[in-house]
C-alpha cells in the first residue's frame, strides 16, 4: 500500500500515485518549454565549474601568452617596450596580489597575454640590427664564416660581416647569407674576402604567405645575396668570439658524420641519414624531398619532437637494461632516475649536433620536462608539461609562434597528449590478463595505438598544413603505418648506434642498417605519393579561417567534460569559412614583372616578362599553390589566351576586362586608352583613363591582390598603409598608392588634330 506524503506548495498525497487534483494544469503530461532550461544551465555550470577546478589553470596560460605574442606580430607599428613591459609588470603584480581571490584566474590571463607581448616587444629591440633596404652591386666584404649549408646545387653560408664596402652606398650590414657554387663554400671559422650582390631579404610572395625576411630578421640576417668571383681566405684580425670557435667545432663534428655516411651510403639515403642525424636536409633531391611531403612523411626530414623522443627513448632503457643486469644496482639505487639524466644528457647532446633550431628546441625542451619529472617521480605526460615546454619555448623565441614548425608541433602533440589523458591508456593490457592473452593482444594494441597516434597528428596539423602547403595529406595515416615503425625500430637506434661506434672504428656496418630502413622509407613514400588523389590541394584561405580552427584545436584539446565537443563546432565553422574565402582575380609581383589573370575558365593565366622568367620559377609556384592549381610553372597553359610582344602582354580576365602589362614607355598609351588595368613598373602617364599599378606603388607597397569590387578592385597588399616592422620597414612617401580601392581614372579628353585634309579644302575653294 502507498505511503501518504507531501507535495511541496501542494496538498496531501500519495507517493506513486497521482498527484493531487490542481497540481498540473490540464495537458500537463507534455513538458513545459522553460522546464528544459534550469537542468541544462546547471548542467553548463557543473561542467564550467569542473574546468575551473585545481590545476586546470596552468595548461591555458601558455595559450594566453601566445595570444599577447600575436597581438604584438599583429601590430601596425612597432611597440613602446617601456611601455609594454611597465604594464606588464604592473598586471604580473596585480594578479600575484590577487591569488586569494575569485578573480585569480581572469588575472593571470590578462597577465599572461601582457607579458607575451612584452617578452616578443623585448626580443626584437634586443636583436635589433640593420636591413638592406635597395640592392648591391659589386660591394666588397670582409668576415668570419658563421655557418653553412650543403645543398643539392648550391651552396650557401652566413657571413659576420666586419667590413663592407661599397662605391655607391654606406650602408653596413651586420650578417648576410650568401650563395655559392657547389663545392665552394669557405669553411666555417674560416676569415673570407669576398665580392657579393647583396639583396634585401625576401618578402611574401603574395599577401597571407609566409614571411621570409621576419623569418631572416630572428635570425640575425640583414640581407641576401651571392658571391661575385673568388673568395678569398685572408688572417683574421681577431680570434672570432668562442660562438665562433663552438660553431666550428659542431660544424667539423657534422662534417665528419657526413664523410663516415658518405663511405657507406650515397644519394638520398645517405642524405637522408645525414639529415636525420645533423638536421642538414638540404642535400634531399627534389622528387623524394616533394614524395615525403606528398605522402605525410615530411616531418621525418625535420629535427622534431619524434627524433627527440627516439633518441631518449633508445638510451633511457638501454641504460637501464644495462644497469638492471647488475642486482646490486637493481635493488639498492634508482637506476630509472640515473637512465632518465643519461637520456638527457644524450638529448641535449643531439640538440646541439642538429644545429639547435626552433623545432629542435621546442622538442628538447619537452623531452627534458618529461624526464625531470621522471627523476621527481611525478607523472611525465600532462598538459602541465606541454604547458611548462611551451612556455619556455616562447619565452627564449616569440617568433616561433608564427612559425609553421612550432604551430603543427605543438597542435600535433596537444592531440597527443589529451589522446593519452583521455583514453590511451585502455589500449595497454591488464596486468592480471593471461600472459597468453597479452601476447595475442600485443600486435594488435599497438598497431591501433599506431593508428590512433597517427590520424590525431595528422588531424591537428591539416589546418596549419593546407594554411602554408596549400595541400593536405589523405594518405598520410597509411604511410606513417607502413614506414615509422621501421624508422622508430630500426633507422634511429642504428644511426645513435654508429655515432657510438664512430671513435672506434666499426660505424659502418650500423649505417649500412640504417640504410636499409631509409630504403624501405624511400619505397613507401613513393608508392603512397602515387596512388590516386595523394596530393590534397586547398586554396589559400587567409589567418582568419586559421586563428578559428586554433581556437577550435584548444578547446578539444585542453577542455576535460563535454564543452569540449564546441570545438568541434568551431573546426566546422573554420572549414567553412575556409572554403568559403573568394579567391582573387589578379596576382601582381612586387618588381611588377609577373601578372596572374583569372580568365573565364576560372584559372589563372600568366604575364610576364621573357627576361628572367626563368628565375620566377618559385614564385610561379608559390601562386599557383595558392591557388590549388596542380599545373607546373613551365606548363604551356599558363600563357594561353595571353599575347605578348617586346612591348609588353594583354589578356582577358574573368569580367570581360582586359589587363595589360606595360614593359616599355611606348605601350602605356595604347594600353590607358584600351585597358580596364594597366601594370607597370614604369611611372605611369597623369592622364591615363585605366586603373593603375605602377612602379610608384609597387615601391610602397610590394606584392599584392586584386579582387573586383563594383567598377574597380580591392587591393590586398604586402605592405598595407601604416605598417612600419623592423623587418619590413615603411618606405617613406604618401599618396595615392596608399588606398585600398583602385578605380579607373577620369582621362583627360584627347586633343583632336584641327588640321583640314587637302581634299576638303579643295572643295570650299
Amino acid at each position: 500500500m502507498s505511503e501518504q506524503g507531501n507535495t511541496p506548495g501542494q496538498r496531501r498525497g500519495y507517493a506513486g500515485t497521482w498527484p493531487p487534483r490542481g497540481a498540473a494544469p490540464v495537458g500537463g503530461l507534455a513538458p513545459q518549454r522553460l522546464a528544459l532550461w534550469p537542468p541544462l544551465i546547471e548542467t553548463l555550470r557543473q561542467w564550467a565549474r569542473a574546468e575551473a577546478g585545481a590545476g586546470r589553470l596552468l595548461p591555458w596560460v601558455p595559450v594566453a601568452f601566445g595570444t599577447g605574442i600575436a597581438f604584438y606580430f599583429a601590430a601596425d607599428h612597432e611597440p613602446v617596450l617601456s611601455v609594454a613591459a611597465v604594464t606588464a609588470i604592473t598586471l604580473c603584480a596585480a594578479a600575484f596580489l590577487l591569488r586569494r581571490h575569485k578573480m585569480f584566474p581572469v588575472a593571470v590571463m590578462i597577465a599572461a597575454v601582457a607579458a607575451g607581448f612584452a617578452i616578443a616587444t623585448w626580443k626584437t629591440a634586443r636583436i635589433a640590427h640593420g636591413v638592406l633596404a635597395r640592392p648591391m652591386f659589386s660591394v666588397a666584404l670582409t668576415g668570419f664564416v658563421e655557418t653553412r649549408d650543403i645543398r643539392e646545387r648550391t651552396d650557401r653560408f652566413v657571413m659576420r660581416v666586419v667590413t663592407m664596402e661599397s662605391a655607391r652606398d654606406a650602408t653596413k650590414i651586420e650578417r648576410v647569407r650568401l650563395s655559392v657554387k657547389k663545392g665552394t663554400a669557405p669553411a666555417v671559422g674560416s676569415f673570407v674576402e669576398l665580392k657579393a650582390r647583396l639583396l634585401p631579404p625576401m618578402a611574401p610572395l603574395r599577401p597571407g604567405s609566409y614571411d621570409f625576411g621576419r623569418d631572416m630578421f630572428f635570425s640575425g640576417i640583414g640581407a641576401s645575396g651571392f658571391v661575385m668571383g673568388a673568395i678569398k681566405t685572408v688572417e683574421a684580425p681577431d680570434g672570432g668570439g668562442w660562438k665562433l670557435r663552438y660553431s666550428a667545432f659542431m660544424q667539423g663534428m657534422r662534417d665528419a658524420i657526413d664523410a663516415r655516411i658518405r663511405t657507406v651510403l650515397e644519394g638520398d639515403k645517405r642524405a637522408i641519414a645525414t639529415a636525420l642525424l645533423t638536421g642538414r636536409r638540404d642535400a634531399i633531391s627534389e622528387p623524394v624531398n616533394e614524395a615525403m611531403f606528398i605522402s605525410g612523411l615530411g616531418h621525418v626530414l625535420s629535427i622534431s619532437g619524434y627524433h627527440m623522443a627516439v633518441v631518449a627513448g633508445v638510451v633511457f632503457f638501454a641504460v637501464r637494461a644495462l644497469l638492471a643486469l647488475f642486482p646490486t644496482l637493481n635493488v639498492g639505487f634508482a637506476i630509472k632516475k640515473w637512465s632518465a639524466v643519461a637520456a638527457l644528457a644524450a638529448s641535449a647532446f643531439y640538440l646541439l649536433l642538429s644545429g639547435a633550431e626552433v623545432a629542435t628546441q621546442r622538442s628538447f625542451f619537452m623531452t627534458a620536462v618529461v624526464l625531470i619529472a621522471v627523476m621527481v617521480d611525478r607523472r611525465a605526460i600532462t598538459f602541465r608539461t606541454l604547458a611548462v615546454a611551451a612556455l619556455i619555448v616562447l619565452t627564449i623565441a616569440p617568433e616561433a609562434l608564427v612559425h609553421p614548425s612550432f604551430q603543427m608541433s605543438f597542435a600535433a602533440t596537444l592531440g597527443l597528449v589529451a589522446l593519452v589523458q583521455l583514453g590511451m591508456p585502455r589500449l595497454f593490457a591488464q596486468p592480471d590478463q593471461p600472459a597468453t592473452a597479452q601476447v595475442a593482444l600485443w600486435g594488435g594494441r599497438e598497431i591501433t595505438m599506431l593508428l590512433l597516434a597517427s590520424l590525431v597528428a595528422g588531424l591537428a596539423t591539416t589546418p596549419y598544413a593546407a594554411f602554408h602547403f596549400h595541400r593536405v595529406t589523405p594518405y598520410g595515416v597509411l604511410a606513417n603505418l607502413a614506414a615509422m615503425p621501421v624508422v622508430s625500430a630500426l633507422v634511429m637506434p642504428a644511426g645513435l648506434l654508429g655515432l657510438v661506434a664512430m671513435p672506434f672504428g666499426f660505424d659502418g656496418v650500423f649505417w649500412a642498417i640504417m640504410g636499409v630502413g631509409i630504403d624501405w622509407m624511400i619505397v613507401v613514400t613513393q608508392w603512397v605519393a602515387a596512388l590516386p588523389g595523394a596530393v590534397g590541394r586547398v586554396p589559400a584561405f587567409g589567418i582568419g579561417p586559421l586563428i578559428a580552427a586554433s581556437i577550435g584545436i584548444i578547446l578539444l584539446g585542453l577542455l576535460r567534460t563535454p564543452l569540449r565537443y564546441a570545438g568541434a563546432a568551431v573546426v566546422l565553422a573554420a572549414a567553412v569559412w575556409a572554403a568559403r574565402v573568394p579567391q582573387p582575380d589578379i596576382l601582381i609581383s612586387a618588381d611588377g614583372r609577373n601578372v596572374g589573370v583569372r580568365g573565364q575558365d576560372g584559372k589563372l593565366h600568366l604575364m610576364r616578362a621573357a627576361k628572367g622568367a626563368s628565375r620566377d620559377g618559385f614564385l610561379v609556384k608559390e601562386w599557383l599553390a595558392a591557388d590549388a592549381d596542380a599545373r607546373k610553372p613551365a606548363d604551356a597553359s599558363l600563357t594561353e589566351g595571353v599575347s605578348c610582344d617586346e612591348s609588353g602582354c594583354v589578356t582577358q580576365g574573368a569580367g570581360g576586362g582586359f589587363v595589360a602589362l606595360a614593359l616599355r614607355p611606348e605601350a602605356l598609351a595604347d594600353d590607358c586608352e584600351r585597358a580596364a588595368l594597366l601594370v607597370t613598373a614604369r611611372p605611369s602617364p597623369a592622364a591615363c583613363g585605366a586603373s593603375v599599378i605602377d612602379a610608384e606603388r609597387l615601391r610602397r607597397q610590394g606584392a599584392m591582390v586584386l579582387r573586383r569590387s563594383g567598377s574597380g578592385f580591392t587591393i590586398d597588399a604586402v605592405r598595407p598603409r601604416g605598417v612600419d616592422r623592423p623587418w619590413s620597414p615603411a618606405i617613406a612617401g604618401e599618396g595615392d598608392a596608399e588606398t585600398t580601392i583602385l578605380a579607373p581614372r577620369r582621362a583627360a579628353p584627347r586633343a583632336v588634330d584641327a588640321t583640314p585634309s587637302e581634299a576638303d579644302l579643295q572643295a570650299e575653294e
